[in-house]
């Protein structure tokens, strides 16, 4: 490949003068959605990199961008790996002091703010002579001083003298971005990414999907996050228009107005998808139940006959042809109709969920990856997948099993390693191989299954090794259930923290005439915990009998970034619930034989 094939700033601006009057970026706005060009979206990006230019950012300095998605998001990206600068994402979610450990500890100069909440956070790092500018996306409030921009100034920059200069100086093997960790483990660490990490993924990409002009990508996912990084990266140099969804609580009504062919998703969209499908199905009609599960069967019918390239005989279309007029082309509907291709990671989704969605014709690829494999792995394919897997390698990367389980990697995708943290780095990285912390297996097929994080798995007193996401996921795809943790380290059952999806909750006990006067009151009422008991009992049929939760607590708070529960991506963080809840989780063990204690 050539260099301009494997720097991602070349690649997009060879894709801007090729698709220059087609859609690049989609997003809404006064109500209504709009879009720009990629000749726009190149005018954008050399306008502010001339300003970066003009700021004094030079080679190798570290640029902050602390916002929701948006278009700008991907425009600073851009303009800043174009003149050889290194882009540090930051979670829009991340508290004050999350934010100023990254900001400290990257060194970035200049920090892209969305809005008032991230520039405020932002500014007292001027004062430390870290930060020296702040840029803000949303120009709805005064500057409160010079050292402030509004983006739209920056928008207005004329192009600088230097700008073909610093492109054409810069290489694939530059840092293109710093990325955080989400620290479900300990404090973020900066994964250091070249240009090559990530465009040396786009071989599989290409080799496994189709991806073009026709296609249009929803970016709803953290663009703080690698998984969703990469792929914007991808969409763009593939001629496709990314449209960004800066509030992911409006992901379903954003799916039905954009209508994507193509996205990259976490297994809990999936999950609560077929969770509401489910739910609207038990309050069908009996008739109405047996014609859903009639026409999934002949969907699934058809779709293996399609991947075993075997003719679909004419009283089988005929039947494809009603069922997916009545029943699968409305599942569609609910994601946005047809699509070319979705994709899963971070997390594992059920085999059930899995063939649901393929019933409906809509293929759900899993895929397995690490911020510190830019992140790629392994992943499923059109061509070549296995529902309750990860799929296989991507092209030049290896991955062996270790003695412990533990799954290690090498490939051109692999991190230049932790900024500034070398012991990490070499703790990580052994002989050329990243120990992953993860523990899988590979079937007879070279599929890869995924068990859990080699630090998550729950040991009980009775010597079991027990996986929590797997449980979490099979319980957690329940419509009454938000979130879930399930606890049990050092324990003779597993138990579980559950948090209610509450405004489901809320309607079956309005409906049943269980009165309360809050979500205190409500999770504690007896009525309540006997129906979430019974839910759960449901789920967990294919549970082995170690690894069925004995007793749960139902909670009337949600986990949060803020709290200190989960990661901006959702991951539970089991130190931090452990310890926060740890007097409920003690009274979950003690003789009394309740359900909520």
């Amino acid at each position: 490949m050539t260099t301009t094939e494997l720097h991602l700033a070349k690649i997009v601006r060879a894709r801007i003068e090729q698709s220059a009057a087609k859609p690049a970026m989609g997003f809404e706005a006064a109500g209504r959605w709009q879009s720009i060009t990629y000749r726009q979206l190149g005018e954008r990006i050399d306008a502010v990199a001339s300003w970066l230019i003009d700021e004094g950012i030079v080679h190798g300095d570290r640029v902050a961008i602390f916002a929701p998605n948006s278009p700008a998001w991907t425009i600073v990206d851009l303009a800043v790996i174009t003149i050889g600068a290194v882009a540090v994402p930051i979670y829009a979610t991340n508290t004050a002091d999350q934010a100023a450990h990254i900001l400290r500890d990257s060194g970035a100069v200049v920090v892209f703010a969305g809005d008032k909440d991230q520039r405020d956070k932002s500014v007292p790092l001027q004062a430390e002579g870290i930060v020296r500018r702040v840029v803000v996306f949303d120009r709805t409030e005064a500057m409160p001083d010079r050292r402030v921009v509004a983006f739209d100034d920056v928008l207005a920059h004329p192009t600088s003298p230097m700008l073909g200069a610093r492109i054409a100086a810069t290489a694939p093997e530059d840092l293109s971005s710093l990325i955080y960790t989400s620290g479900t483990t300990g404090e973020p660490k900066g994964v250091m990414l070249t240009h090559v990490n990530l465009t040396s993924q786009f071989k599989t990409l290409d080799a496994k999907f189709d991806v073009s002009e026709r296609d249009r990508s929803l970016c709803f996912l953290p663009l703080s996050h690698t998984y969703e990084h990469t792929w914007t990266f991808y969409v763009l140099a593939r001629g496709a228009e990314n449209v960004y969804l800066e509030d992911p609580k409006r992901i379903s009504e954003a799916m039905q107005h954009v209508r994507p062919t193509c996205m990259v998703s976490v297994p809990r969209l999936y999950e609560k998808i077929y969770a509401t499908a489910r739910h609207r199905l038990s309050q069908a009609s009996k008739t109405k139940r047996l014609l859903f599960e009639w026409a999934l069967g002949v969907g699934r019918d058809v779709e293996y006959r399609k991947v075993r390239k075997e003719k679909v005989g004419a009283i089988l279309a005929a039947k494809h042809a009603i069922a997916d007029t009545l029943v699968l082309a409305k599942v569609r509907d609910l994601v946005g109709g047809p699509k070319n291709f979705f994709s899963a990671g971070g997390a594992s989704l059920s085999k059930e969920i899995e063939e649901f969605f393929f019933s409906t014709g809509l293929l759900v690829c899993q895929g397995y990856g690490l911020t510190e494999t830019a992140p790629m792995l392994t992943c499923n394919a059109p061509d070549e997948f296995k529902f309750g897997t990860v799929g296989k390698p991507i092209i030049d990367v290896e991955i062996k099993i270790a003695d412990d389980g533990e799954i290690l990697a090498r490939g051109p995708n692999l991190m230049q390693g932790y900024y500034r943290m070398p012991d990490a780095t070499s703790e990580a990285i052994v002989d050329g191989w990243l120990h992953t912390g993860d523990i899988g297996s590979f079937d007879d097929d070279g599929f890869l299954r995924i068990t859990d994080r080699k630090k998550d798995l729950i040991i009980t007193s009775g010597g079991k090794n027990i996986a929590p996401s797997r449980i979490e996921s099979i319980i957690g795809a329940d419509y009454y259930i938000d979130q879930i943790a399930a606890v049990g380290e050092g324990k003779n059952y597993i138990s579980a923290l559950i948090v209610p999806q509450f405004e489901a909750l809320e309607q079956w006990a309005k409906e049943r005439g269980v009165t309360f006067d809050s979500v205190k009151s409500l999770v504690k009422d007896a009525r309540v915990i006997a129906f979430i008991a019974e839910r759960i009992e449901a789920q967990q049929k294919e549970l082995a009998q170690y690894e069925k939760i004995k007793k749960f607590t139902l909670l009337s708070d949600r986990f949060s970034q803020l709290g200190g529960e989960i990661t901006p991506t959702l991951k539970n963080i089991r130190k931090a619930i452990a310890q926060k809840y740890r007097d409920v989780i003690e009274s979950m063990y003690s003789d009394q034989d309740r359900g909520n204690p």
